[in-house]
């Protein structure tokens, strides 16, 4: 069971026994519940009864409505930045699931707001008019939907207005990867366009990825993603967001 409330009541239990200086194991004890059955309510995975609730709280020195009190999230749009290849699709719909919210890809909007691939916008209107569209993609978006899991472009942080925007009305987070990393991940997706006929691929992807280093770290969070799993770096989204 996945419920923003049974998470809300872990955090806060896991918050009051640290306050408390309590392991575990010694508030399993003093509640009365097996030690493992601790640690899946502060996981926010054990639909707990009111009485063993009650005797957590009692344990806790805390009042039982303080545990059980309603989830009211904010709006809030979390937006994933980071080179194609960080992961953003892959996180961004296991973090949707997570917290309930819809996923959304900006260059998607993009391409439905101009009609055309983004191949094609490129080719037939250039750079600027794509970041234009970016642009008007992003404002419609925020206005549309005050609580989603966004995917950014990778070179929205290039775009100094749609990027000041961003920062301002979302949660960012930066998926952070290495540049054989990056590179690994595009061709297991099967794109191989970023290298063909351009020798000098890798080499253009480290450049670029050494220019956005100081505009990636402007966001609120930055995960490494190497060697991590989705449901890990979920969760690490997931607690960041609901404290």
């Amino acid at each position: 069971m996945d419920s923003p409330l049974l998470h809300a009541v872990g955090r806060r239990v896991r918050d009051g026994r640290k306050a408390r200086g309590l392991t575990a194991k010694a508030l399993a004890a003093a509640a009365g519940l097996s030690e493992r059955f601790v640690g899946e309510l502060e996981a926010g995975r054990a639909n707990i009864s009111v009485l063993n609730l009650e005797a957590v709280a009692h344990a806790l020195g805390l009042e039982l409505t303080g545990l059980v009190r309603p989830v009211t999230p904010p709006p809030q749009v979390i937006a994933l930045l980071g080179l194609r290849g960080a992961g953003k699709s892959t996180v961004g719909r296991a973090l949707g699931e997570r917290l309930g919210l819809p996923f959304l890809e900006l260059d998607q909007l993009v391409e439905r707001e101009a009609g055309m691939r983004l191949p094609e916008i490129f080719a037939i209107h250039g750079e600027d008019y794509f970041r234009a569209q970016e642009l008007k993609a992003l404002r419609r978006c925020l206005a549309d939907h005050p609580r989603a899991v966004l995917a950014a472009g990778g070179g929205l942080v290039a775009s100094p207005e749609a990027y000041r925007l961003l920062l301002e009305q979302t949660r960012t987070v930066w998926l952070k990867a290495t540049p054989a990393e990056h590179w690994a991940r595009v061709v297991k997706q099967g794109d191989l366009r970023p290298m063909q006929n351009r020798p000098h691929a890798m080499a253009e992807l480290k450049r670029r990825l050494e220019e956005r280093d100081p505009l990636y770290r402007q966001a609120q969070l930055q995960l490494s993603t190497s060697r991590r799993p989705v449901p890990a770096l979920v969760d690490a989204i997931a607690s960041w967001a609901e404290a």
